[in-house]
């Protein structure tokens, strides 16, 4: 069962770019959240991937000398979730009629939190050095944070707000 919550239902086994695979499949789920219950679904689903996914990773590498195998994913779900709160959120407060985030927000999602989490940028580097479960976790949470200011900052300007 761990297996299967760390690679996120298996997914974190395709080959080449697991951690894409994981972000590119975390944003369906977070559609149906989104569309389910607006902002507060997404985020309590957020905040208990995030433990189940601390907890799933702490079980799958306790007894291995890699304490961030590339199939575990369920970082990058929690972090491309983290990611595409603000929009669920703006959409949520302003009683926005729609079932469906934007396509520009989950792109622009997507591909912000990729960077963030490949280039891994302070504090998101910080975070990665730590060989704990934690440490995989946060670090993608961090990512996420990045992701979602930047976000916001090209939604505003875009709409013009800045």
């Amino acid at each position: 069962m761990t297996r299967f919550i760390a690679t996120f239902f298996y997914v974190g086994l395709l080959p080449r770019a697991p951690g894409t695979w994981g972000s590119l499949a975390a944003l369906p789920l977070a559609v149906a959240l989104h569309a389910y219950g607006s902002f507060p679904a997404l985020l309590v689903a957020t905040v208990l991937i995030f433990f189940l996914g601390w907890w799933a990773t702490h079980q799958e590498t306790k007894d291995s000398t890699d304490h961030d195998p590339s199939e575990i994913v369920i970082d990058e779900v929690a972090g491309q979730w983290v990611t595409l709160l603000p929009t669920s959120f703006v959409f949520w407060h302003w009683g926005i009629s729609t079932a469906i985030l934007p396509w520009p927000a989950l792109l622009a999602g997507f591909i912000l939190f990729r960077l963030f989490d490949i280039f891994k940028p302070w504090p998101v580097s910080w975070a990665d050095r730590k060989e704990t479960a934690f440490g995989v976790m946060f670090d993608d949470i961090l990512a996420g944070i990045l992701a979602a200011i930047v976000s916001v900052l090209l939604a505003a300007l875009y709409h013009g707000v800045l």
